[in-house]
């Protein structure tokens, strides 16, 4: 069954090419390491709640864009072996390939899907 890993986090809106650009350097190392596909997605229509919502969950600024992402995976076990080499690949140390946005507000999971329709 396979298996997702969901990102969301406010990027600086000034930053969305440099965004992009690490995107392109560094989401191919999933795609290595046995992940089916990376979706990287810049918030386009993204409303405020009235409780909770995404710009809430990030910390999102005025002068910040919500990105939604994620990995998806064959299974569970592939997903814990890339994410295990991933974290020893020097390609993904955040001292040589700084993110463009704070991490320290991002938040992300791991997901088993329990629905799929579609292809």
């Amino acid at each position: 069954m396979a298996y997702v890993d969901g990102f969301v986090m406010a990027v600086p809106t000034a930053n969305k090419q440099e965004l992009i650009d690490y995107a392109r350097r560094l989401d191919p190392v999933f795609l290595e390491l046995g992940a089916i596909r990376v979706y990287e997605c810049w918030g386009d229509e993204v409303p405020p709640g009235k409780q909770t919502d995404f710009q809430r969950a990030v910390q999102c600024k005025d002068d910040e864009t919500v990105v939604f992402a994620w990995v998806e995976w064959p299974d569970k076990t592939i997903r814990d072996a890339g994410m295990k080499q991933m974290m020893e690949d020097p390609r993904m140390d955040p001292k040589l390939n700084p993110p463009p946005y704070d991490g320290m507000r991002m938040i992300y999971g791991g997901f088993q899907p329990v629905v799929v329709l579609g292809g």
